[in-house]
């Protein structure tokens, strides 16, 4: 899983802010890179985020529109051998921007114990085979 980090622009750098085209772009880029090498490859779905606390301020409007339609390309773009959907698997169905607070470590960025075993869950793994 790639992108959270650079959806959030840690080093709050305007010149480093993504765009979901950007984020986009080099995930299929990963994903041809990685096929034309003969390896397959699989897309996972970035996390909600809202109001985390390990970087306050990095969740906005904005970046969850471009997580959106990240996500929305992972899941539908083809350009993976699979997709492992840990967005669905954690978020709030009734606050889809933020993680189910018993999956929450409670910085509203990473998963909990009990998060990252909900996260091996949802890979199937027949993917392995």
């Amino acid at each position: 899983m790639l992108g959270t980090n650079d959806l959030r622009n840690r080093w709050a750098k305007p010149e480093e802010e993504v765009s979901a085209d950007q984020m986009i772009a080099g995930l299929k880029q990963l994903a041809i890179r990685a096929q034309t090498a003969g390896i397959k490859i699989f897309g996972a779905t970035l996390l909600p985020f809202e109001n985390e606390t390990f970087l306050p301020g990095a969740w906005n409007p904005e970046r969850e529109r471009t997580r959106q339609a990240v996500n929305e390309q992972i899941r539908d773009g083809g350009a993976f051998d699979a997709v492992i959907d840990f967005d669905r698997a954690l978020r709030d169905p009734e606050h889809p921007t933020s993680m189910l607070p018993i999956y929450d470590c409670g910085d509203h960025l990473h998963p909990s114990d009990l998060g990252y075993n909900k996260l091996g869950d949802a890979i199937d793994l027949s993917l392995f085979d």
